[in-house]
């Protein structure tokens, strides 16, 4: 039986929440403005949730909980995937009024996570599902590697889910590292709104999308880390303590990342010609790549 699950907050970016979230695979999402909610089924009953609270009958959020108790679909899809909470965004008039008429009061799924996990789920994941039961999702409008100011510029630009043609463009976007977690070992996504971008950086927009840069130490990390460098790391840390365990994690990110200084630094210089090395980001790639290639035990 699992308990009301309140979604994380989505952090502007550019704050020290969200620094380095751009560093790597970056899926961007369309922002539709409407109300979080909240689904899940605990092995016994369904739930329905707010940002903020659990909902009843009598005490619902702009008709949700009436209206998806009648979701064949979703209800299906939460009972036979139990105690995972399903969140998204209920379309009901709020700031932003041009969405489509036929858009209006449904929900948009956009993540998904199992109780007592703090991880969610991979876009792919979530994509899988819905589709599987017919429910409408939020699907990404860019995947892109390293993403610069630019790029999150054209993307505002090509913001155009759900609203009516020739009424502009939605409320923001909102990036999403599925490998990647904060400083304070946070899995966190970040946001732009559109209105704030545009009056902060003041750049025409519209030109065609384009393909981040490539990083130095991306190229670093995609070269020196590779599943055999991590399992060997694995069963170094085994033969030294017994087995390996979730405590051992942190050994392992050390190691790997001290072996990719002390082995590698040297030869890559070398074969680049002197290039600049940004540590802390060589850090957060390091681990990102880790996660990456050992999803199952993270």
């Amino acid at each position: 039986m699992s308990d009301y699950f309140k979604y994380q907050h989505v952090e502007r970016l550019g704050t020290v929440e969200t620094e380095g979230i751009l560093e790597g695979c970056v899926y961007v999402f369309p922002k539709i403005d409407g109300t979080n909610a909240h689904i899940w089924y605990d092995g016994q009953q369904m739930h329905y949730g707010s940002r903020n609270r659990e909902l009843s009958i009598e005490k619902d959020n702009a008709g949700f909980m009436q209206e998806m108790i009648e979701n064949k679909e979703l209800t299906k899809m939460c009972m036979d995937n139990p105690n995972v909470h399903v969140f998204g965004e209920w379309l009901v008039p709020h700031s932003l009024k041009t969405y489509r008429d036929s858009a209006w009061r449904k929900f948009y799924v956009f993540d998904m996570i199992r109780d007592g996990e703090s991880v969610y789920f991979h876009y792919d994941h979530v994509a899988e599902l819905c589709f599987a039961y017919n429910i409408e999702y939020i699907a990404p409008i860019g995947i892109v590697n390293n993403p610069t100011t630019d790029n999150l510029l054209k993307y505002l630009e090509a913001n155009d889910f759900l609203i009516k043609d020739g009424e502009g463009h939605g409320e923001g976007v909102v990036m999403k590292n599925y490998y990647y977690a904060n400083k304070y070992g946070r899995q966190t996504w970040a946001k732009i709104v559109t209105s704030e971008f545009k009056d902060k950086h003041r750049k025409t927009m519209g030109a065609p999308l384009v393909q981040g840069s490539t990083m130095v130490e991306q190229e670093m990390v995609e070269k020196y880390i590779t599943l055999a460098v991590v399992d060997k790391t694995i069963a170094k840390i085994e033969n030294d303590n017994d087995g390996f365990s979730s405590k051992n994690i942190g050994q392992l990110l050390g190691t790997v990342f001290h072996e990719l200084v002390t082995e590698n630094i040297w030869d890559f210089v070398k074969k680049n010609k002197m290039p600049s090395i940004n540590f802390k980001a060589l850090n957060r790639l390091c681990i990102m790549r880790i996660k990456q290639l050992k999803t199952e035990i993270f």
